[in-house]
């Protein structure tokens, strides 16, 4: 044998030696590769969320209420800012009368005139019209959500029983329903108690933040008379009719698009709010359960958190 050819033997085995040698170089990197975990450790996400934390105090953070219930909706954006007992269902009191003129508003025309039955004159007060006198749809929903008329209430929730041939309770369940409200039901029209034990009608802080927004976007001109000190309309036959607003606070409230009251022994003091906090950007603020007196305080507290809240202060 050559010298060239053991050169070349030599040459061979150290070429076999090296890609062994590296071949259990590879295969040792890749078991590594495959014994470490490709999700991070726990603990390296701490920081991460600790840093996308916001420290701005929250405007509605221990705001004192004496209302049982309460809620601070966005109704552009379909969230939450504040709520206390949102979802727990109470006597709604005079706050039904939304949801009798929303199911008036929805199944007929605003101008559809409106006779006063002679049961709706015999409601408890307040009360103003007389048995016979027709009205608009549009002005009788104005005045009884204004001055919160339950003989106005008792004879909207007449006709729409009439009109669909169901009973009042029937009818505006439908539109509970068809709102997807599922804590809120009507017993009557006006929201009078119907007995020591029974409201005329119930329903959650977080339905009633819907059904007033549902409202303000079908019946804008109906709303903004809530807005006013007072209301004037005139029956079919020409009396005319000036009453006042049961909210105090009407003239107080910036960008108000909605205001209703409500009141019983079983309710206690409730309040309905929709605001404007922008250009078109709608918040019901709603408390249930307060007092005659400190449901217009809770009310004014919360629209104060409101306008902090999108100020990005803590407080006004």
């Amino acid at each position: 044998m050559t010298i060239p050819d053991l050169q070349k033997i030599a040459l061979h085995s150290r070429f076999m030696r090296e890609a062994g040698f590296t071949l259990l170089m590879a295969s040792g990197i890749l078991a590594l590769f495959l014994w470490v975990p490709t999700t991070p450790p726990r603990e390296t996400t701490t920081p991460s969320i600790t840093i996308a934390t916001s420290t701005t105090p929250s405007a509605f953070a221990q705001i004192p209420l004496e209302a049982k219930a309460a809620i601070v909706y966005d109704l552009a954006l379909g969230e939450t800012l504040y709520e206390k007992n949102a979802d727990a269902q109470l006597p709604l009191a005079s706050l039904t009368k939304l949801l009798t003129v929303y199911a008036a508003i929805s199944a007929l025309s605003l101008e559809t005139p409106i006779t006063i039955p002679q049961d709706a004159t015999r409601v408890d007060a307040p009360r103003v019209f007389s048995a016979g006198q027709i009205f608009s749809l549009a002005d009788l929903s104005r005045l009884t959500l204004v001055a919160s008329l339950n003989d106005g209430a008792a004879a909207i929730a007449n006709t729409i029983a009439l009109h669909q041939n169901r009973s009042e309770h029937e009818a505006l369940a439908g539109v509970a329903a068809a709102l997807n409200l599922s804590q809120t039901y009507a017993v009557n029209g006006s929201g009078l108690d119907v007995s020591e034990n029974i409201s005329g009608g119930y329903g959650s802080a977080r339905d009633l933040a819907r059904l007033a927004g549902a409202l303000v976007e079908k019946a804008p001109n109906v709303t903004a008379a809530t807005t006013k000190k007072y209301a004037e309309a005139k029956s079919a036959g020409g009396t005319a009719f000036k009453v006042k607003n049961t909210d105090p606070m009407v003239d107080t409230i910036p960008r108000l698009l909605l205001s209703k009251t409500g009141y019983t022994d079983l309710a206690g003091g409730n309040l309905a709010l929709v605001i404007d906090a922008g250009i078109a950007h709608p918040i019901a603020i709603i408390v249930l359960g307060s007092s005659v007196k400190d449901r217009f305080t809770d009310g004014t507290a919360l629209v104060a958190a409101t306008f902090a809240h999108f100020a990005g202060v803590p407080s006004l």
